[in-house]
C-alpha cells in the first residue's frame, strides 16, 4: 500500500508536525500542494489548537491531520478535542498514545505514531497504530540514535502495518531510496521550512539556505532529550555546559523560549534553530507546491533508472 492510498492525498508525503511552525494555514498550504498537511500541537493548549484546526479546515478541502506531542501539558484535553473536531489523521510523538486510541479509532481517525526504534514500533502497533513513522536521527528537532537507512528496513521487517520514512529526506533520490527500503511514503520537514508559505522568520530561511553539510549539532543528549539544531552561540554554550556536567535547570535556562526566538524573532544567535542534516541541500525559497512536485517527480525518475544500475 502506498501512503497516498491510506490518506487520500495526491502524493505519498506527510508534512512534518513542527512545533510553532506548522500552523493551520501552513498545513492547509501543504495539503493543497498534494501532501498530508499537519497542524502541530507543540506549544498550544486544546482551544488554541482547535482554532488552528478550524483555520486549516477553512483553507483546504483536502485531507489534513494533527501532530500531537504526548508530553504536552494539556494532552488529555487535546486528545478529546481531536475527537470533537473529527480530525481524520493523527501523528504522535514523545510517548504512547494507547490510552486515547479507542476514542480516536471509534471516531474514524487513522493514527501514525513517530518511532525511533523497532521496540517502540512494535508497541505502537500493538496499541492500534494504522502505520508508523520511522524517523532517523538525521531529522531536525527531537531525534533518536539510529539513522533512517538503518532504522527503516528493520522497522519494515518487524511490523505488519505500513511504514513511513522520515529524517534525511529532501530530494527525489532520497524519497526513492526510502521507498526501495520498504517505506510506503515519506514525512519531510526541513525542506519545507524554505517554502514561501512557511511562517518562520526570513532570517531562519536564509540561515538554512546558507547552511553547509555539517551545520547542525545535537544538544540535550545528557538529559535524555536530544535535539538537532543549527550550530550557533546558544548551541555552543549549551554543549560546553553539557560537557561540564551542568544540571537540567541550568541547561533549560539557556533554551527556554529558544524556538520562538528563532521562528518569530529571527534570532539566529540565541534562538533554537531546529533543522535536519539536509539543510546543506537547500538552495532557494520556493512555493511548497514546487518543492513537492520536484521531489515526487525526482523520485519517479530515480526509481525508473534503478533497473539499469549495474552492480
Amino acid at each position: 500500500m502506498k501512503l497516498r492510498d491510506l490518506t487520500g492525498t495526491k502524493y505519498s508525503v506527510i508534512q512534518g508536525g513542527m512545533a510553532n511552525i506548522a500552523t493551520g494555514e501552513f498545513a492547509a498550504a501543504c495539503s493543497n500542494a498534494g501532501a498530508l498537511g499537519l497542524v502541530a500541537s507543540g506549544g498550544m493548549d486544546a482551544e488554541s489548537l482547535r482554532e488552528q484546526i478550524r483555520i486549516c479546515k477553512s483553507k483546504t478541502d483536502k485531507p489534513f491531520g494533527v501532530n500531537l506531542m504526548l508530553m504536552n501539558p494539556d494532552v488529555d484535553n487535546i486528545a478529546k478535542m481531536l475527537v470533537e473536531e473529527k480530525v481524520q489523521f493523527i501523528t504522535t510523538g514523545a510517548g504512547n498514545p494507547g490510552k486515547y486510541m479507542k476514542a480516536w479509532k471509534e471516531m474514524g481517525a487513522k493514527v501514525f505514531p513517530v518511532v525511533a526504534s523497532v521496540a517502540l514500533a512494535k508497541i505502537m502497533v500493538r496499541a492500534g497504530a494504522d502505520a508508523v513513522i520511522a524517523e532517523g536521527g538525521e531529522s531536525g528537532g527531537h531525534v533518536g540514535d539510529m539513522t533512517t537507512m538503518t532504522l527503516l528496513p528493520q522497522v519494515v521487517a518487524a511490523v505488519d502495518v505500513p511504514v513511513i520514512a522520515a529524517g534525511g529526506i529532501a530530494s527525489g533520490e532520497q524519497m526513492a531510496a526510502a521507498m526501495m527500503l520498504g517505506a510506503c511514503g515519506v514525512q519531510v520537514g526541513t525542506c519545507l521550512l524554505v517554502s514561501e508559505e512557511c511562517p518562520i522568520h526570513e532570517n531562519y530561511k536564509q540561515t538554512l539556505i546558507k547552511a553547509k553539510d555539517n551545520a547542525t549539532t545535537v544538544t540535550g543528549r545528557s538529559q535524555g532529550a536530544p535535539v538537532r539544531i543549527i550550530k550557533n552561540e546558544m548551541a555552543r554554550e549549551y554543549l560546553k555546559l553539557e560537557a561540564e556536567g551542568a544540571d537540567r535547570e541550568k541547561l533549560e535556562h539557556i533554551t527556554l523560549g529558544g524556538l520562538r526566538r528563532a521562528v518569530c524573532d529571527g534570532d539566529m544567535i540565541r534562538g533554537s534553530v531546529m533543522s535536519g542534516q539536509v539543510c546543506g541541500q537547500l538552495t532557494a525559497i520556493r512555493p511548497v507546491k514546487e518543492i513537492l512536485d520536484e521531489m515526487v517527480t525526482g523520485a519517479k525518475n530515480a526509481l525508473s533508472k534503478a533497473a539499469s544500475i549495474e552492480l
